[in-house]
């Protein structure tokens, strides 16, 4: 495994960490200040500074990308919004490829209207058939540009809001049956905070291998949680092992960058940026 306790040559800030504090051309400089070579910003973040100014600061500081956050939410109820759904997608594929992200990280949705409190139905199937074509036609557009999807199983609890692939289990089955080739034109980001608990990770990790392993995303889970969403730990707050899940991604081919990303309403939100940028290497290089 990595040596990391010398250098945070392998460190990336997804921007969600730093969402509060500063906008993302600000979250660029303070880490191209730090010797931070890598960032994961979401769209949203993006869109408020402007893709092309995005794409040029990160060619000046030479700061490139972990990932891309995010596509997905595919699931509707009508051929209207999934078509809008899929159109979106697409979009996201572009400014990914602008912004020359190694892949566009999907988060695949749940039950239509459950994000906005008003399920339309209660049919996990029929969502998860949704998620299975909506990634079919995405991959199609996505291989055509050359910018491979990475499906990013969520923890159960979210389920029936933001993703109804839960385990890295379902998202490999997924990239089995849509990418059966093993294409490297899709594959999964493994977040610690969403599959530390299961009892397969090791197993389904290895089953990944190189090809399948595309993003790597670390923070832990405090004990007690006071909130599912927004009270993510720094690393080694916890009780995730993040660096035997880290060796496991390392045995199996993964060589990449290791991704901080840490909603925290109550704590690391309320700090000031740089704080948290000076901590985050810190536990990089001692619980990482």
């Amino acid at each position: 495994m990595r040596d990391f306790s010398g250098d945070h040559r392998w460190l990336s800030i997804n921007t969600a960490t730093l969402r509060v504090q500063w906008p993302l051309d600000r979250i660029i400089d303070e880490c191209a200040q730090r010797g931070i070579r890598a960032i994961s910003p979401w769209r949203d973040q993006v869109a408020a500074v402007g893709l092309h100014v995005v794409a040029q600061r990160l060619r000046d500081t030479g700061i490139e990308l972990s990932g891309y956050c995010r596509g997905g939410m595919f699931p509707a109820t009508t051929p209207e919004a999934r078509q809008r759904a899929l159109a979106d997608n697409r979009r996201a594929v572009d400014e990914a490829k602008t912004l020359n992200a190694p892949c566009l990280v999907l988060v695949v949705g749940g039950l239509p209207g459950a994000l906005d409190g008003t399920p339309a139905h209660k049919n996990i199937a029929a969502a998860r058939s949704d998620v299975r074509d909506g990634i079919a036609a995405t991959l199609a557009y996505a291989r055509s540009v050359g910018v491979p999807l990475a499906i990013e199983p969520l923890h159960p609890m979210y389920a029936a809001d933001r993703a109804c692939v839960n385990t890295l289990e379902q998202a490999l089955d997924l990239c089995d049956e849509l990418d059966p080739e093993r294409s490297g034109a899709l594959g999964v980001a493994v977040d610690v905070y969403h599959v530390w608990w299961d009892p397969k990770l090791q197993a389904q990790i290895a089953r990944a291998g190189r090809p399948r392993l595309l993003a790597f995303h670390v923070c832990d889970w405090l004990v007690p949680t006071r909130d599912l969403l927004t009270d993510r730990g720094m690393m080694g707050d916890g009780v995730i092992d993040v660096p035997q899940i880290r060796r496991w991604m390392e045995d199996a081919g993964f060589s990449g960058y290791s991704e901080v990303e840490i909603f925290s309403s109550e704590n690391w939100w309320k700090r000031d940026g740089g704080e948290v940028l000076d901590v985050c290497i810190a536990r990089h290089r001692s619980a990482v």
